[in-house]
């Protein structure tokens, strides 16, 4: 369940659809909280709160329809540097196995160093602030690349050291990404909000990889990558535009920063629910970039399809996501979105043994990457949005920003340790017994929500029903 976030992760379905869906799934992945810390919480939810945004759907907000434009360009361009990257490293600079490992812990590093602190700074500032200076910082590393190969001077080091700035500028802009919604839309639009976003990511991954191994073809790798600054830019400018109504926390309000970050790690641990769910998704994460870490080497030089095709297997995989988005609320109105949760676990878990089966039949690589991604992409996008949407609704505004990076430190934390190990595996064992290993840790992931209590709910508890067992607790 690679890059899964809570992963995340973050869509342009059917308005009502989705309108719909999150009514149903706005209940899916977050924490405890204590009894007087929740009321102090919402009285301080209560004086941040965001202006009343306007009535009916979010079509209607120009003020969310200006932030989701230059999000659903960022990620557009995103998904062509995901294609590029890889292409550039394994095909132009023939980078080995350990390569290719350190360049992708470089990319995601910065969740494991940063991750925690940066919850807690950005708790303390405008979160739509840091995430146009993030995108400022991302567009000129990131223009780097193609200006070292016109110099005919690129080595892979260089993407390393850009990897690693850039990963530190994502993590300020995904935790912030995550925490910013409430202070847009009211609470009852945070479900629609979130399914907007996550449909455009879907969206994204299905046009952009194809659209990048196009411009790959016509322009080189390094020079796809300046779309991807482009769109970096466009989303500095949308967020330029703006208007969030957040009020930074008084400095009198502040304690000292090992105290913040300790408060969001209770806040997020003291959920036995969301403690299984992040076991789950870090377990995941871990083996799940064990796997991609090495599927550039596996398809492109191992299975030998070219750049062109890698991209459309990936545009056509994440067709998976895009129905995910879509059916999402129909399967939670069926099966409840607590039951949801160990399902489609299992499913996203199971579906990674597709990949080093290829092997055994080459001839039909082609077909059986798209319907191994496609299973991949739907069900990891039931499983996120649901658990996304719940967190946000339940965590209290002033912990936002430490709630997502305190389950980012976890699941994304793991991942450059993935990476490595994928490296050094790929070198000792080879490409595909290295890919047989990360399905089997990826299928024992599953266990942590499989069993558990989600088979004898059907909804999971929201903010009110915490704080009133809370109460009769006390």
């Amino acid at each position: 369940m690679s890059q899964s976030d809570d992963a995340a992760a973050t869509e342009d379905v059917d308005d009502a659809v989705l309108a719909e869906a999150r009514a149903e799934a706005s209940v899916l992945a977050s924490r405890p909280g204590a009894d007087a810390a929740v009321e102090a919480d919402r009285d301080a939810a209560a004086v941040a709160s965001p202006r009343p945004a306007p009535k009916g759907s979010l079509w209607r907000d120009r003020n969310f329809l200006t932030l989701w434009s230059g999000q659903a360009l960022s990620q557009f361009g995103a998904q062509i540097t995901e294609l590029a990257i890889p292409v550039l490293a394994v095909l132009m600079l023939d980078a080995t196995e350990w390569e290719v490992g350190l360049l992708n812990a470089a990319q995601v590093a910065a969740f494991l160093v940063v991750g925690l602190p940066a919850g807690a700074w950005i708790d303390r500032m405008r979160k739509r602030r840091v995430m146009i200076w993030a995108d400022g910082v991302r567009a000129v590393a990131l223009a780097t690349l193609p200006v070292l190969a016109l110099l005919g001077v690129l080595e892979i080091w260089h993407m390393i050291v850009v990897a690693l700035v850039m990963g530190v500028a994502t993590v300020f802009f995904d935790v912030s990404y995550q925490s910013i919604i409430p202070s847009l839309v009211r609470t009852d639009q945070i479900g629609e909000a979130n399914g907007k976003l996550q449909s455009t990511y879907e969206l994204a991954n299905i046009a952009g990889p194809g659209v990048g191994g196009w411009l790959i073809g016509v322009l080189t790798a390094p020079f796809a990558i300046f779309a991807t600054v482009g769109t970096y830019v466009a989303s500095f400018v949308a967020l330029l535009f703006t208007r969030d109504h957040e009020k930074p926390r008084p400095a009198e309000d502040r304690k000292p920063l090992v105290h913040e970050i300790g408060e969001g790690l209770r806040w997020v641990f003291g959920n036995p629910l969301l403690r299984r769910i992040v076991g789950t998704t870090g377990t995941a994460n871990f083996f799940g970039t064990i796997a991609q870490t090495l599927v550039p080497i596996f398809v492109l030089r191992e299975l030998g399809l070219g750049p062109q095709m890698f991209g459309i297997v990936f545009s056509l995989s994440a067709v998976g996501g895009l129905v995910g988005a879509v059916v999402t609320p129909r399967i939670i109105a069926l099966l409840g979105e607590a039951r949801a949760i160990p399902i489609s676990a299992i499913a996203f878990s199971v579906a990674p043994f597709f990949l080093p089966a290829i092997s055994l039949v080459p001839a039909l690589a082609f077909p059986l990457l798209v319907v191994q991604g496609f299973i991949m992409s739907f069900t990891i996008l039931l499983y996120n949005i649901t658990q996304v949407t719940f967190r946000q609704r339940i965590t209290p505004p002033r912990l936002l920003g430490r709630m997502n990076a305190s389950i980012r430190f976890v699941v994304w934390g793991v991942m450059p340790i993935g990476a490595l190990l994928a490296g050094a595996l790929g070198t000792w064992i080879g490409t595909v017994p290295t890919l047989w290993i990360a399905a089997t840790g990826e299928l024992l992931a599953c266990l942590f929500v499989v069993i558990g209590p989600f088979w004898r709910m059907r909804e999971l508890p929201d903010a009110h029903a915490e704080h009133a067992a809370a109460e009769t607790a006390g």
